[in-house]
Order: C-alpha cells, then sequence, then structure tokens
C-alpha cells in the first residue's frame, strides 16, 4: 500500500532523537555562521566600489552551486552522496508534498534544516581555504569572498524555512518569498521534483539553465458578499482515519454512497491538491454540472475541494477525521452559495433542505460503503 504523508511523518518524528532541541540547532547555525562572518569581515579595510563587488558574484556563485549540488546530487543518486540523496529525496520530499507542506511544529526543522554540524563543514573546508588564497592576493576581496560564502549559506536556511512556515505566518505576505515558496511548492510536485525549480533564495540558474518553472496560485473563488449556506454532518466509522478518509477522498466511489452524485470524470484512488475533476450531479431537485480542484490533502486529517458550476453555484467541501475509540470519527462540511437572486430565495425556501436531507442520507451510506471497502481491501492484502 502506497506510503502516506502523514503516515511517513509519524514515523519520521518518532525516530528523531529525544534530545534533540530544534532552538539549540537554529541558534548555533546563527551564531555560527554570524561569527564566521564577522571573523573573515577582520580582514576588510577601505573597501572599493570595485572590490564591492565581490558579494553578489559571491553570492551568484553560492547560488549556482546550491543548483548545482540540489539539481545533480539531491534527486540523483551517485555513490559519494548516498546520505544527501536519501536525507533530501528520500526524508524531506516525503515529509512535505502538496497539500502539505507546512511544518507543525519546531522538531520538524529537523527535516528543513541541515544538520548542524554542516555549516561547520562549509565554512572551514570550502570557505576558508579559498579565503586564504584570495588573501595572498588582495584581503578586501578574501574577507568579503569568506563572509559572503557564509551569508549565502544562512541566506539558504532561512528561506528554505520560510517555504515550509504555516501560511498563516506574517512572513509568508512579503512579496519575495511567497513566489519563492510557491516556486518551491510546484518544486515539490512528484512529477517535477526532478527536473524544475531547484533554487532557493533568487531563481537565477533555473532560468538561465531552463528549470524555472511557474504556475499562478489558484485565484479564491469571487464569492459574492451574501454569506454562503453551511452544513456540516458527522459520524462514526469502523477503520483508521488514513483508510477512511482516503476511500472519501477517492472522488470515483462519490456515486456509490452520495445520492446527488450522478457521475465523476476523474482519476482513480484518493486525490491529491492541484487534482481536478467533473461532476454530474442532481442535488435539491435540480441537475448540474461541478468543476471541482482539490485544495488540501493531508492523509488521515483532512481533504478539501472547491466547485463551480456554469450557472452560478459555488462550493466548498471539507473532509476532516480524527481517531476515537474504536474508530474514525469522519465531519463532513458544506459550503454553497448562488449568484442569482431567484436562486438564493429558491435555496432558502427549499433547496437548503432537501441538500441537507441528502447529505445526512450520504454520511449513513458513506459509512456503510467505507467500512465494506476497507474490509475488502485488508481480506485482499
Amino acid at each position: 500500500m502506497r506510503q502516506t504523508t502523514e503516515a511517513f511523518r509519524s514515523r519520521y518524528r518518532a525516530a528523531i532523537h529525544p534530545l534533540y532541541n530544534p532552538w539549540l540547532h537554529g541558534f548555533f547555525v546563527l551564531a555560527f555562521g554570524m561569527l564566521a562572518i564577522a571573523l573573515f569581515w577582520r580582514s576588510v579595510h577601505s573597501v572599493s566600489w570595485l572590490q564591492w563587488l565581490t558579494v553578489p558574484l559571491t553570492l551568484l556563485l553560492f547560488n549556482f552551486g546550491v543548483y548545482m549540488v540540489h539539481r545533480h546530487l539531491g534527486h540523483h543518486k551517485k555513490p559519494f552522496a548516498k546520505m544527501f540523496y536519501a536525507r533530501h529525496a528520500g526524508d524531506h520530499h516525503s515529509f512535505f508534498t502538496p497539500g502539505h507542506m507546512a511544518y507543525d511544529s519546531a522538531r520538524d526543522w529537523r527535516v528543513i534544516l541541515f544538520p548542524a554540524w554542516l555549516i561547520v563543514i562549509h565554512t572551514l573546508v570550502i570557505a576558508l581555504p579559498l579565503w586564504w588564497l584570495l588573501a595572498q592576493l588582495n584581503a578586501n576581496v578574501a574577507g568579503l569572498f569568506g563572509a559572503s560564502m557564509v551569508l549565502g549559506y544562512l541566506l539558504y536556511e532561512a528561506f528554505h524555512a520560510c517555504e515550509h512556515l504555516p501560511p498563516q505566518n506574517p512572513l509568508t505576505r512579503l512579496p519575495w518569498i511567497r513566489q519563492m515558496r510557491r516556486l518551491h511548492e510546484l518544486h515539490h510536485r512528484r512529477e517535477r521534483m526532478q527536473t524544475r525549480n531547484f533554487n532557493i533564495v533568487l531563481p537565477l540558474m533555473d532560468y538561465l539553465f531552463g528549470t524555472l518553472y511557474h504556475e499562478p496560485e489558484p485565484a479564491p473563488l469571487s464569492y459574492p458578499k451574501m454569506p454562503m449556506t453551511r452544513m456540516q454532518h458527522e459520524i462514526a466509522i469502523a477503520g483508521e482515519p488514513v483508510a477512511v478518509l482516503a476511500y472519501a477522498a477517492s472522488v470515483s466511489h462519490w456515486p456509490d454512497w452520495h445520492p446527488s452524485s450522478l457521475k465523476i470524470d476523474g482519476a482513480q484512488g484518493p486525490l491529491h491538491a492541484g487534482a481536478r475533476f467533473e461532476e454530474d450531479i442532481h442535488a435539491g431537485g435540480r441537475a448540474g454540472h461541478l468543476c471541482w480542484e482539490v485544495t488540501e490533502y493531508l492523509p488521515g486529517r483532512r481533504w478539501c475541494a472547491r466547485a463551480q458550476s456554469a450557472q452560478g453555484l459555488s462550493l466548498q467541501l471539507t473532509y476532516e477525521c480524527s481517531a476515537q475509540a474504536g474508530g474514525t470519527r469522519f465531519a463532513r462540511t458544506l459550503e454553497y452559495r448562488f449568484d442569482g437572486l431567484l436562486m438564493r430565495l429558491a435555496n432558502h425556501l427549499l433547496l437548503k433542505r432537501r441538500i441537507e436531507r441528502e447529505s445526512t442520507a450520504s454520511m449513513l451510506a458513506l459509512r456503510d460503503k467505507a467500512v465494506a471497502h476497507i474490509g475488502s481491501a485488508r481480506a485482499s492484502a
């Protein structure tokens, strides 16, 4: 059975040493980096404008180095870089997947930040010898080069951490960070991670080498100012949350358990963020056609999708699961709105009650179908 993000996260967190301190990890990297920059800076005096060019040129060199390492070692297994490949392509890309890009707690920094010792190796093995060589020619250039090499490392760590911040963090609204978060999210798509968006701080090398890929962020549904009709139903289902949500998020099964769903045109299995599908419905006594887009899938926890119809119907659907004694508490939240005044009036007078009854019936059918499907899967396994 395919490994889910939530299951991997649970195993990864369980393997973290109990003495690991994420704040000490971050503080050491920052403190060592700042100390190294200060020491390199000691050799800098009366810098000319031409010597100042060392800073952007060094940062560009670092940008190129990160790009090459990320592209060729992070996503292609080489005998001399097996540990880096396993940590990056294996751990990092399994921990963070589309729709599940944010860390949940500070201990998750363990899979975002490089090991604390790596900044020491970077400084002593790469930056320091090159500083010494350049110092034979010009002390200012050498100092600026060494400091910029360490600065590039710190910028990488800071930007990469920002690209996995929870979306409500105010830093995510800064234009540069928001743009890089989007590019990094696209890089984490399974079909893109070996070919696109390898830069973390500035996508210059992706642009120059033709690996830059961008899609605009999904536009929010343009709802009118009228409030949405909201209904929520809960039911207990015998089964693990991961299996229950995987069944509910497999939209090809919807006609089996939801009375208003007539036909689905979409992929099999649980659909992840970014997936699209179409549905023929007959809800509240009216036929219609919906175009859906999945906006979030956190295996075992939450699945969200939104839809619109040509007749001015907008919907937001959320499934949420939590473990309880004997199985799973499954909650289905449906929010919808009609654009037209007549349809809003019809919804208030008639449609809402019909949709409420259909939703209640669908939950009972979902419980039975999900239990049967999970049991069948176990038997065949």
